[in-house]
Formats: C-alpha cells, structure tokens, sequence
C-alpha cells in the first residue's frame, strides 16, 4: 500500500508528470528540467525527489552534474505500470508537444552553456527572468 500511495502521490502534479514525459527515452540533467519547466532550482529539486522516492526516476551523478532517467532497471511490477499508464495517456497532451519541441531547444545547449545562462539571468538569484530568449 505505501508504494501505491507514493507513487501515487508522485503522479499527481502536472509538473512531475511533465518531468517523466520528458525522460522518455533519454537522460537529463537538473539544469536541462529547470528550463524546460522554467521554475525554480528548489521547486524542480522537490519534484525530483518525490519522482525518485516513489522509484519512478532514477539518478546518476558525474562530475557536478546529476542526470535522471526513468527507473527502467529492475523497478516492480506497480511501478513499471504506473510509467507505462501515465506515459501512454498523456505522451500525446497539447502540453507535451510543446515541451518536446522546447527541449529540442535545451538539448542544442552544452550543460554548462545552459547552467551559465541561468546564472547569468538571475534564475539561481531567486529572481523570475528567464534564459536568455537568444540562447534559445
């Protein structure tokens, strides 16, 4: 039951399930999420976390970079189906296509560009601008 509820739990933000959609297929540092969501470093950190504990993402750090996948390596049966379900009814959402067309832009950046952009544009000061619209 405690797995149920945390992946349930997990499930229910659009930004959370957001973040799975995007992780289809693919890995994705922290700083590539945060400008796709455009939210704050913490916000994304918490959805990460929640994500990670409920063992629907996995994390990899190299270097000072942390990259997530979907936890597609040994997960349970409850788990496995739970990324199946939520992937297969929301990969088509108008919010969907327009984050796959987004994070085509992301990707085009290094990680380092990226994180030096958002420094640059006062994300990590709390502050509410933007990347860069040149830099995407």
């Amino acid at each position: 039951m405690k797995e149920f509820i945390s992946i349930t739990k997990a499930l229910s933000d659009e930004n959370r399930v957001r973040i799975l959609l995007v992780l289809e297929g693919r890995e994705l540092c922290v700083c590539q999420l945060i400008a796709l969501l455009g939210l704050a470093p913490s916000t994304v950190s918490k959805h990460l976390w929640l994500l990670k504990q409920a063992g629907l993402i996995d994390l990899r750090k190299e270097g000072r970079w942390s990259y997530y996948r979907i936890a597609y390596e040994n997960p349970s049966e409850l788990i496995s189906q739970a990324i199946s379900w939520t992937l297969s009814n929301t990969r088509s959402s108008s919010c969907a296509i327009k984050d796959q067309a987004k994070l085509q832009e992301i990707l085009k950046m290094e990680p380092d560009e990226l994180c030096e952009c958002r420094f640059k544009a006062g994300i990590y000061n709390n502050k509410k601008t933007d990347i860069n619209a040149s830099k995407l």
